[in-house]
């Protein structure tokens, strides 16, 4: 008998992420940091309720981040369940070398990947301890997860 091919789990998770993935860096303004300013980086991938088993074969697949239930205030959402990895070296030594070696499919998604690896190797190189590299940081997180309004 002939079986189907098995979806290859690197495949996978570039297929999720370029649909349900958000690559992410947060800035805390912190004056206990020389930059006055905390970088955090994160990759996340949330989905329903129903769907954490794929997310925990995510997680497998990585070898890195959590699983955990994110509760869903808001009227017209379903509860949901959240894969994040948020450790600085998982994200630097993991999570970026896979979506280069396994490059996203959608423009949008790849654009905000390429920013976020451009802030990682600031991090890598300790650019994010200036104000020089912060403002770098900035100027490219803004780059990052943009929506494009269609004209009607």
């Amino acid at each position: 008998m002939g079986r189907t091919k098995p979806i290859v789990a690197n495949e996978y998770v570039v297929g999720l992420t370029d649909g349900e993935g958000c690559f992410h860096v947060n800035l805390v303004k912190l004056s206990t940091y020389t930059s006055g300013v905390r970088v955090q980086m994160h990759f996340h991938v949330k989905m329903q309720e129903k769907d954490r088993p794929l997310l925990e074969k995510l997680r497998n697949t990585l070898k890195c981040g959590e699983v955990y239930f994110q509760k869903e205030k808001r009227a017209n959402h379903c509860q949901c369940y959240r894969y994040t990895v948020h450790s600085q070296k998982d994200i630097l030594a993991k999570i970026i070398p896979f979506f280069l070696k396994y490059p996203l499919q959608s423009v949008s998604k790849r654009e905000s990947f390429k920013a976020f690896c451009r802030i990682g190797q600031l991090v890598a190189k300790q650019a994010h301890l200036t104000k020089r590299g912060i403002k770098r940081i900035q100027l490219l997180k803004a780059k990052m997860n943009r929506k494009t309004i269609g004209l009607a």
